[in-house]
């Protein structure tokens, strides 16, 4: 039997991470032990495949920096972007998913390129458009969607 160490070498970072939603879950705890030295208290399978990745990425390419770690906390603690930062936020990446929840209601939109958002399968210049659109009121799209902090709770 050919171990996942003796794969990873044949097989591309994206291939070994693509495959692990189709592992049985007994191949999951075979990797698991590879890449930690104990099993967390809880079987969650999603979480389990996103550490493996992380860790199959971590080790092809290397880790975070100890910096761009403790600012990926801070952010995680706190939910604002550093002032630094938010201005990378109105480049969003095509793919990326933005979600709110609003009125008990979730919305979810995709970033299809710049200036181009889709929302309930109807396409949009701005996010301000989408978020004055579920809001009913005006308001400021990256605001709504918390990629900038809205100056009035700040204060």
């Amino acid at each position: 039997m050919t171990t996942h160490a003796q794969q990873s070498k044949t097989i591309s970072v994206a291939a070994q991470v693509g495959q692990l939603a189709h592992l049985s879950m007994r191949d999951i705890w075979a990797l698991w032990d590879e890449h930690f030295d104990e099993r967390p208290q809880h079987h969650h399978r999603t979480w389990l495949e996103s550490r493996l990745a992380y860790k199959i990425q971590e080790k092809a390419f290397g880790s975070l920096k100890p910096t761009t770690r403790r600012k990926l906390e801070e952010i995680g603690e706190t939910g604002l972007l550093p002032k630094s930062m938010q201005g990378d936020a109105d480049r969003l990446l095509p793919g990326t998913m933005l979600t709110r929840f609003y009125d008990d209601q979730e919305h979810k939109v995709v970033v299809r390129g710049v200036r181009d958002f889709e929302y309930r399968g109807q396409r949009f210049k701005s996010l301000s458009a989408i978020a004055r659109l579920i809001a009913g009121c005006p308001w400021s799209g990256p605001a709504f969607f918390g990629l900038k902090s809205n100056k009035k709770e700040a204060a």
